[in-house]
């Protein structure tokens, strides 16, 4: 029986040249949140990915394993259900409901995208957007709290434990 070719190391698109690519790995969001699977490349080759947890892969991101092999991460398409507006105020109403529902959504100009949902898409359309449905590679936020995500300031508060929380 063959080993498995393990995947430990992250790294983000653009810092590797796409000459480098030994295979493409095409993952769904879902996928693409998971920090330790199996998955197959697109040569049919059964692979092992081990990352931190909290790592999302996104399409054009890469794959490392020992033995330097390299492999790129392709988002694939989903049912995704689109929102569009001239009206940047309907959108925003529109992306502060689905994050009341903690729904991950795909933020761009003129638009809104969520995986599709009969429900949520009801919800936005009582709003008065209209939505569509398209397959396409889904690439929602990735939080204020995402792993990597720099803001500027420290979280360290110097809390004293000497009152009731």
């Amino acid at each position: 029986m063959k080993e498995l070719t393990i995947f430990e190391e992250h790294v983000p698109a653009g810092e590797l040249s796409p000459r480098e690519v030994d295979g493409e790995l095409i993952l769904c969001f879902e996928q693409r949140q998971k920090a330790r699977q199996r998955a197959r490349l697109q040569s049919n080759h059964e692979i092992g990915i081990q990352l931190d947890r909290g790592t999302i892969l996104r399409g054009g991101d890469f794959l490392k394993a020992r033995g330097d092999l390299v492999v790129r991460v392709v988002a694939a398409p989903e049912a995704v259900s689109n929102v569009t507006s001239e009206d940047p105020l309907l959108l925003a109403r529109a992306a502060y409901h689905l994050g009341n529902r903690h729904v991950h959504l795909q933020v761009g100009p003129g638009f809104l995208r969520y995986l599709s949902d009969h429900v949520l898409d009801h919800m936005v359309e009582s709003l008065g957007l209209a939505v569509t449905h398209e397959e396409l590679p889904f690439e929602p936020e990735a939080g204020a709290y995402a792993l990597g995500h720099s803001h500027g300031h420290s979280h360290s508060h110097g809390h004293s434990d000497d009152h009731e929380h």
